[in-house]
C-alpha cells in the first residue's frame, strides 16, 4: 500500500532525488591557466627547459647527486639568466625532486624550495599585470606556483588542513623559515574552522554546472567545527556546513614589502600598492598561508598588484549535500508520511554566515520535498557577484504531510525566531527588503506570509465569534496564529513557481483517501482535536473543521481555503511574480493531458488579476523540474537584480520604514497627497523585465524603459527613525561595500 500511495502521488512531488553529487577525482586538479605540458616535465620528469639550463651550466651530470646541493649550485651559477628562466627551472627542479624524494621530510623540504622560487617567479610576473588583467607570462608563472604551493601545503596539512592561526618552523636547509595561517574571511572566524579538503580532489556529479576560476592558490572545501548549541543563533545553521576558501601561499622574504589586508571584490582601478606590515626579521623567510574567502573577493595582492584568485563555489556545496545526513529522499518522505517526527527540524537553514547587510531570499520547497530540491538554482544565483554581493540564501524546511496554511503559521513564527537571534533590535534595513520564493505548496505557503487574514480564514470552520471558543490557551493560541495573521512587513517580493493556486487535479478523491491512510497525524494534535469537538458542540460547522487534513487535501481544487487565500487582501508593500510550467503535448496525451506542467494546470497556476502582480511568464518545463530549468533560475535572477535597482533609485530606508518596531504592520496604501510619493524605477538596460500579459513564451522586454515599482514604491515623508543618507546601512542602497 504504501508503495502504491507513493506513486500516485509522485507527479505531485517537488523534490530532486538526487544521491551522488560528488565523487574523488582520479587526478587531482592544480587549478592551473595553462597546459603544464608546455613548460612542465611529464611524469615528474623534468622539464626540457630546466634541463637545457643544467646543460649550459654545466650541472646535468650532478642529477643523480644530493638535490639541494645541486639547487644551490644551479641557483649561484644561474644569477645571470633572465629571472623568469631561473626561477622556473629552481622550481621545477625541487618539485620533481620532492616528487621522487625517498623520505617525507626530505620532500617537504624540497617543495617548500620549489615554492619559494615559484612565489619568486610569480611575482616577477606580476610586472606585466594592468588593472588586474593577466598575461601569458604571468598564466604560466601562475601555473607553475600553483602546482607547488598545493604540494607543500598538502604536505604540511595532513589530513585535516591547518587551523587558523597555526604556526611553525618550515624544514628548509640552509634557511630559517617559519610559516603562518591567517583565516581572512568576514564572515567566518577561526573557530568555525574544523579542517578543510582540496576542491580539486573532488568531481561533482549532481549539479549541472561547476562555477569555478582559474587564478592564484588552490580552492579548498571548509568544514565547518561544532559550535557551542547553546547560542540562539546555530539552530539555523546545519551540521558540518561547507563553506569555499582558496588557500594562497605569500612567501615573504627579507626585505620584502607587502600586506594582509583583503583586496575589494571589483576590478582594481589602476595598480594597486600595499603598505608592509610584514617585514621579515633577521634574514627570516616567513611562509603566509592566507585562507581567502572568494565570494567576498575574488582578487589576490601579488607584487605590489592585485591578481585574479582561484575559485570552486559548487564543490564544497556539493561536498555539504554527499552528507548521509542530507539524504533527500528519507527527509523528503518521512515528512510527508510521517510530519510529527520531522517537526524537530523544521524551521529556516542558512548555508553562509548571516550577513545583516544582505537582503533574505527564502526558498520554500513543495510537497514530498525539502531544501535540496533548490541546489541547482542556489548554485547559478550565488554564482553571479552581483547577486551574493546583495543578497543571502534561507532554505525552510518543513514536514509537507500537513496543510498548507498550518505550515505558513509556522513560517511565521519562524522568521520572526529568526530575527529575534540575530536583529532583536531591527536595526538591519536589508533584512526588511526580503523576498519569497515557492515552489508549488511552497508558493501558497509563501504567498500566506504577505495577506491580511481578516476573518474569511476562520469563517471556513466556523459561524461563532472566535472568542466564544472553549478551550485553554494554548490551543487557542495556536488556533488564533493560525486563521488570524497579519501580512509580514519585512517582506517586499514573493516568486512562485509552479504553484497550484487554484488546486490540482492530482489531488483527487483516491489519493486523498490514500494520503489521509498513510500520512500520521501527530497525537497531540488528534488529541487536541478531540477535546475541542467535545467541549463545543456544534461550534464547527464544515467538513474541513471535522476530520484530520492532509497536504494532499489542502491542494485539492475543492479546498475551500484555496479561494479564500485569492480573495485575501495583500500588502500594498508586497509585489508578486510569477512561473508557469507549460508543457507541448502531442499525439495522444493531447486527448487526455490538460494544459500546464503535468500536475497544476495553466487555469489553476494563473495569476491574472492579482493585485500588485508585476511579471507571469510561462516555462517549458514539467512540475518536478520547473523551478530548476535555466529559464525560471534566469527569471528569478532577473527579479533580484530588479529588487536590488529598485532599491538603489529609491530613496534611502523607503521602503524599510514601515517595519518599525513600534509600528508591527504597515499602513494601508496612502491616499495622494497626503505626504506619500510614489516612485518610478527605471529599469536598467540589461535587465529584461517581463510583463505579466498574454499567454506567450516570449516575453515581452523594455530595454532602458521605466516601470512603476508598485505597492512597494510608496514611501512615507513621515520616516523619522530611518537612518539619512550616508548613514547606517547606505552601503545596501548605495554602491558595492568595500571589503577588508
Amino acid at each position: 500500500m504504501l508503495l502504491a500511495a507513493l506513486l500516485l502521488a509522485a507527479p505531485l512531488v517537488g523534490c530532486a532525488s538526487q544521491e551522488q553529487w560528488i565523487r574523488p577525482r582520479s587526478n587531482s586538479s592544480h587549478y592551473v591557466a595553462i597546459d603544464p605540458g608546455r613548460f612542465f616535465g611529464h611524469h615528474d620528469t623534468l622539464a626540457p627547459a630546466t634541463l637545457a639550463l643544467l646543460e649550459r651550466k654545466g650541472l646535468a651530470g650532478e642529477l643523480s647527486g644530493d638535490r639541494f646541493t645541486l639547487i644551490h649550485r644551479l641557483e649561484a651559477a644561474a644569477a645571470d639568466e633572465p629571472l623568469q628562466d631561473r626561477e622556473r627551472a629552481l622550481s621545477d627542479l625541487a618539485y620533481v625532486s620532492a616528487r621522487n624524494a625517498s623520505h617525507l621530510e626530505s620532500g617537504q623540504s624540497l617543495y617548500s624550495e620549489a615554492l619559494l622560487h615559484a612565489h619568486r617567479c610569480v611575482k616577477d610576473a606580476s610586472k606585466s599585470l594592468k588593472g588586474g588583467q593577466t598575461t601569458l607570462e604571468f598564466r604560466e608563472a601562475t601555473a607553475i606556483y600553483n602546482r607547488a604551493m598545493r604540494a607543500w601545503l598538502a604536505g604540511l596539512s595532513g589530513e585535516d588542513g591547518l587551523p587558523a592561526g597555526a604556526r611553525g618552523p618550515v624544514p628548509l636547509p640552509g634557511r630559517d623559515c617559519l610559516y603562518e595561517t591567517v583565516l581572512m574571511a568576514q564572515g567566518w572566524g577561526p573557530s568555525d574552522l574544523d579542517r578543510y579538503e582540496f576542491a580539486g580532489d573532488y568531481e561533482i556529479d549532481g549539479l549541472k554546472n561547476h562555477y569555478s576560476s582559474e587564478g592564484l592558490g588552490a580552492p579548498l572545501i571548509a568544514i565547518r567545527a561544532p559550535q557551542d548549541e547553546s547560542l540562539p543563533s546555530e539552530r539555523f545553521y546545519p551540521k558540518k556546513l561547507c563553506f569555499p576558501l582558496t588557500a594562497y601561499v605569500r612567501v615573504v622574504e627579507p626585505g620584502d614589502t607587502t600586506t594582509l589586508t583583503q583586496v575589494a571584490h571589483q576590478e582594481p582601478q589602476g595598480d594597486l600598492a600595499y603598505p608592509d606590515p610584514l617585514t621579515t626579521q633577521h634574514g627570516q623567510v616567513r611562509y603566509v598561508v592566507e585562507l581567502r574567502d572568494p565570494t567576498e573577493a575574488a582578487l589576490a595582492p601579488i607584487g605590489g598588484k592585485v591578481a585574479p584568485l582561484a575559485t570552486d563555489l559548487s564543490t564544497p556545496l556539493a561536498y555539504f549535500l554527499s552528507q548521509p545526513e542530507f539524504r533527500e529522499r528519507e527527509i523528503s518522505t518521512i515528512g510527508l508520511l510521517n510530519p510529527g517526527s520531522v517537526e524537530k527540524l523544521q524551521g529556516v537553514y542558512l548555508l553562509e554566515r548571516f550577513d545583516p547587510d544582505k537582503i533574505p531570499v527564502v526558498l520554500v520547497h513543495g510537497l514530498w520535498s525539502s531544501p535540496v530540491t533548490w541546489m541547482e538554482m542556489y548554485n547559478d544565483l550565488r554564482s553571479d557577484p552581483r547577486i551574493r554581493d546583495r543578497f543571502q540564501f534561507w532554505f525552510y524546511l518543513y514536514p509537507t504531510g500537513k496543510p498548507f496554511w498550518i505550515t505558513a503559521q509556522q513560517m511565521r513564527e519562524d522568521l520572526t525566531g529568526l530575527r529575534r537571534s540575530f536583529d532583536p533590535s531591527h536595526a538591519a534595513p536589508a533584512l526588511d527588503q526580503m523576498v519569497l520564493v515557492g515552489h508549488s505548496m511552497g508558493g501558497l505557503v509563501s504567498r500566506l506570509q504577505t495577506v491580511d487574514s481578516g476573518d474569511r480564514f476562520w469563517r471556513l470552520i466556523s459561524d461563532r465569534n472566535f472568542e466564544e471558543l472553549v478551550a485553554d490557551e494554548p490551543t487557542k493560541s495556536q488556533l488564533n496564529d493560525q486563521y488570524f495573521f497579519r501580512p509580514n512587513p519585512s517582506v517586499r517580493r514573493v516568486v512562485t513557481i509552479g504553484t497550484p493556486h487554484r488546486g490540482s487535479e492530482y489531488s483527487n478523491g483516491f489519493t486523498r483517501w490514500l494520503g489521509n491512510k498513510l500520512i500520521a497525524a501527530p497525537m497531540n494534535l488528534m488529541a487536541r482535536r478531540r477535546e475541542l469537538f467535545r467541549d463545543n458542540p456544534g461550534f464547527f460547522n464544515t467538513k474541513m473543521a471535522a476530520r484530520h487534513m492532509t497536504s494532499i487535501d489542502s491542494l485539492s481544487p475543492n479546498s475551500p481555503v484555496l479561494p479564500a487565500l485569492l480573495d485575501a487582501t495583500p500588502a500594498p508593500w508586497v509585489s508578486y511574480h510569477n512561473i508557469i510550467g507549460r508543457l507541448e503535448h502531442e499525439g495522444v496525451s493531447k486527448l487526455y493531458s490538460e494544459p500546464g506542467d503535468g500536475v497544476v494546470s495553466l487555469d489553476s497556476a494563473r495569476l491574472d488579476g492579482l493585485p500588485h502582480l508585476e511579471s507571469q511568464i510561462y516555462v517549458p518545463a514539467e512540475h518536478v523540474a520547473i523551478h530548476r530549468h535555466d529559464n525560471s533560475i534566469a527569471e528569478v535572477r532577473r527579479i533580484l537584480l530588479a529588487h536590488s535597482h529598485a532599491l538603489q533609485t529609491l530613496p534611502y530606508g523607503a521602503t524599510s520604514a514601515a517595519a518599525k518596531l513600534d509600528q508591527p504592520h504597515p499602513m494601508a496604501p496612502p491616499t495622494p497627497g497626503q505626504g506619500v510619493r510614489l516612485t518610478s524605477v527605471a529599469v536598467p538596460e540589461s535587465v529584461a523585465y517581463e510583463t505579466a500579459g498574454p499567454q506567450t513564451n516570449t516575453p515581452k522586454t523594455i530595454t532602458g524603459g521605466v516601470k512603476q515599482a508598485g505597492a512597494a514604491a510608496y514611501s512615507s515623508s513621515a520616516s523619522a527613525g530611518v537612518p539619512s543618507p550616508g548613514g547606517a546601512g547606505q552601503a545596501l542602497f548605495g554602491a558595492p561595500p568595500s571589503v577588508r
